[in-house]
């Protein structure tokens, strides 16, 4: 196996699977699948999960919502995903805990270095909710600060497309897909994996990023093993 312990980072938008708002079942249910799967072989994991399918705070500033009220509330939905995963998880029969870097026990337990680290070494798969519990921080470098401090050998990015492209695959047919790509080349490029905060925390940490697409059931167990889907960014 290719890694020991693994943050993986999952987009918010991608809960809602063919819904246009909230969470799909069956989406978190395939999550929660591969997530078991992996856990079983032995790999340590930790998890962050966006909040944009409920409530992403800077959509709300234009609209009205002051900035800092509307993190919060995009903290919130980070937390409301957690559950559901945990939820899914425990469906599955594999062991998970949840910690909320905003204290709300019994929701979830006040987050800790030493506490994320007890658990992953005791095979608990571990999801990091509310953000890193401040304003003005996106769960991209939520993620960043995570695998950091849990020292991850890599943070997976499962998205829904199949890595980082020239321009938007969706929208553009003439897309091309990097295999690899260094850290100064996605900067020098504008190409837009993460927010630079994150990026610069995973550059500065020598953090490689995997960018896969976790909607295909099997791809989470192919990263694992080695096998050559994705993205990888990199430290040159």
């Amino acid at each position: 196996m290719k890694y020991k312990r693994i943050l993986l980072k999952l987009s918010g938008e991608s809960l809602m699977g063919s819904q246009k708002y909230g969470i799909d079942v069956n989406r978190v249910e395939s999550y929660a699948r591969q997530i078991s799967e992996i856990s079983q072989m032995g790999i340590q994991i930790g998890i962050v999960i966006g909040g944009g399918n409920i409530f992403r705070g800077l959509n709300g500033t234009t609209k009205g919502f002051d900035r800092v009220k509307g993190d919060s509330m995009g903290m919130l939905a980070t937390v409301i995903n957690a559950l559901a995963l945990s939820s899914a998880l425990d469906n599955e029969g594999c062991k998970n805990k949840v910690l909320t870097a905003i204290r709300m026990e019994p929701i979830g337990e006040f987050y800790s270095k030493a506490k994320a680290v007890e658990y992953l070494e005791q095979g608990y798969v571990t999801i990091f909710s509310a953000g890193t519990g401040n304003p003005f921080f996106t769960t991209d470098t939520g993620s960043s600060l995570r695998a950091i401090e849990i020292e991850a050998d890599v943070m997976l990015k499962g998205t829904r497309v199949d890595g980082i492209y020239t321009a938007d695959p969706e929208k553009d047919p003439t897309a091309v897909k990097f295999d690899k790509i260094t850290y100064d080349e996605i900067y020098n490029k504008g190409l837009k994996v993460m927010d630079l905060t994150a990026t610069t925390m995973c550059k500065e940490n020598h953090l490689p990023i995997l960018v896969f697409n976790m909607d295909t059931e099997g791809n989470l167990k192919k990263v694992i093993n080695g096998e050559a889907i994705g993205t990888l960014v990199y430290e040159k």
